[in-house]
């Protein structure tokens, strides 16, 4: 007994001499803002990068893990994802952060508000949240934040609470709710958004919003870089009239009707009006998400030209980036934004090859088969509800199809972990760099795979992905310096920690 005792505390005693808790042998370390990938070691230590160099000592770590000359990026920060949408908030955290966590993601940003669907619950935001922080507590695989929506002026006045008191500092506008629903034209705004009556989500609430936004910047001037407000642009009236139309003339269907039905100029023009709102507002920084069209990428970039002192960033998803209207998988793409024709999906990939995109994220979020599939109507694209999963391949994705393309391992990190971090106040998350979190994922660039919705982690039961043949694939992910997922297995317990921003 006494013997097992002292073994005991003999190696208690050496590890805690030891310099590192973890030391990752072998790796190409993928450093965003870069040209360089180096063969090196990283150590970890409490949960932050410690040393990374050539050649560690394994003895002095506690642990040691050989990474087989693997890509070495930093921990995922997706961007855009909907948790809790469509599914209880609490199992959604569980299962689909698992599936963030498959695919190199470490920090959830999940979009989130009061009115149908998630809570499907109105009120304010003081109210709300705190349901929010204790359905999220220890149920997430991965580090997790919020973005939330103002619906109502009572938000509006909220958002100095939010950023000082619950650490949000990112907030959202769905341009196309004064109209729409969200998966097709609604006559019942208030009953959707659960506002009341003498309540308008409209261009006027837009502009308030931004107004609202930009008296908290005024208010926590330090946050300013941290404080940013987020738009889904398109243009609610352009999509009730172009639906109708589509539907009246019935010739097109599927995929194709509902790109039609939100045509590219809806885009475009609610990118006008938010852009010229912003500049009316003097809100510096806009973040235009899900740009999935050539005419919305062009009126992005006529924008910044017109209003250069707006710091404006530009997102895109992996969806539309690997799927188009002719897609096997046809209605289960379904997804706001539309996804769009192949020429479309082209000038996506040459705009994020020439600069003009901030990140690439998956808009993930849960949409179980059963919506997406009527049963009595199963062709019919109107039925199906909007939005499908994704996180679990975005960094497989991004790497094979970007590296055929010439998108250099440097730029990937950089769009899938610095930028969104940087841009949502994640100041310790985006890099590998000593100091930071320890979140790095591992990728074989050179194992051919082809995608399975039954070997994924999501609840979700089918992807839209499906069949579609990958050269590159994420081995490992390691949380603040613990592995979580590993050999095509998470691993432990959840112990993703709420991302107060600043960060």
């Amino acid at each position: 007994m006494w013997e097992v005792v002292t073994k005991y505390l003999l190696r208690k005693r050496m590890n805690s001499e030891r310099k590192y808790d973890l030391l990752i042998k072998n790796v190409q370390v993928v450093r965003p803002n870069s040209t360089l990938i180096e063969t090196s070691d990283i150590a970890i230590k409490n949960g932050k990068f410690k040393q990374i160099a050539p050649a560690i000592d394994a003895s002095e770590s506690i642990e040691v893990y050989e990474g087989a000359n693997k890509l070495a990026f930093p921990g995922l920060v997706d961007a855009h994802m909907h948790t809790g949408i469509y599914n209880p908030l609490d199992q959604d955290a569980i299962v689909e952060s698992k599936a963030a966590a498959m695919g190199g993601v470490t920090s959830s940003l999940n979009y989130i508000r009061t009115g149908g669907y998630y809570l499907n619950k109105g009120g304010p935001y003081r109210e709300f949240m705190p349901e929010v922080f204790s359905l999220s507590e220890g149920n997430f695989f991965v580090d997790y934040a919020y973005h939330i929506a103002p619906m109502d002026n009572t938000h509006i006045e909220e958002i100095p609470a939010l950023i000082d008191e619950f650490g949000i500092t990112s907030f959202k506008i769905f341009m196309f709710y004064g109209g729409h629903g969200l998966h097709g034209a609604s006559s019942s705004q208030h009953e959707f958004l659960m506002i009341d009556e003498d309540e308008k989500y409209d261009i006027a609430h837009f502009e308030f919003v931004m107004r609202g936004v930009q008296r908290a910047i005024d208010k926590y001037p330090e946050k300013q870089e941290d404080i940013s407000l987020s738009l889904h642009c398109e243009t609610a009236e352009i999509m009730a009239a172009y639906t109708k139309l589509v539907q009246q003339e019935n010739k097109l269907e599927g995929l194709s009707a509902y790109s039609a039905s939100r045509p590219p100029h809806s885009e475009g023009l609610a990118i006008f009006i938010a852009s010229y709102l912003a500049n009316e507002t003097n809100l510096p920084n806009i973040n235009l998400l899900h740009l999935s069209s050539k005419k919305a990428i062009d009126a992005a970039l006529q924008m910044q030209q017109v209003f250069p002192h707006i710091n404006f960033r530009r997102e895109v998803t992996i969806g539309h980036l690997m799927l188009d209207i002719d897609v096997s998988t046809g209605n289960l793409a379904k997804v706001n934004p539309p996804i769009r024709p192949r020429e479309d999906v082209e000038y996506l990939w040459e705009s994020l090859l020439d600069n003009k995109i901030d990140w690439v994220c998956s808009d993930h979020a849960c949409c179980k088969h059963e919506d997406k599939v009527d049963i009595e109507n199963p062709g019919d694209i109107w039925l199906a509800k909007s939005g499908f999963g994704g996180t679990e391949y975005l960094m497989s994705a991004l790497v094979s199809e970007g590296s055929k393309r010439g998108l250099s391992f440097n730029k990937m990190a950089e769009l899938t972990s610095y930028n969104p971090a940087r841009r949502y106040g994640l100041r310790n998350k985006g890099d590998i760099d000593i100091g930071l979190d320890a979140d790095l994922v591992l990728v074989d660039p050179k194992e051919t795979w082809t995608i399975d919705s039954e070997k994924s982690e999501s609840g979700q039961g089918y992807t839209p992905f499906e069949g579609q043949e990958l050269n590159s694939r994420v081995t490992t992910t390691f949380l603040r310096g613990t592995r979580i997922y590993d050999n095509h297995e998470i691993i432990g317990q959840p112990s993703g920690q709420y991302l107060k921003r600043p960060y």
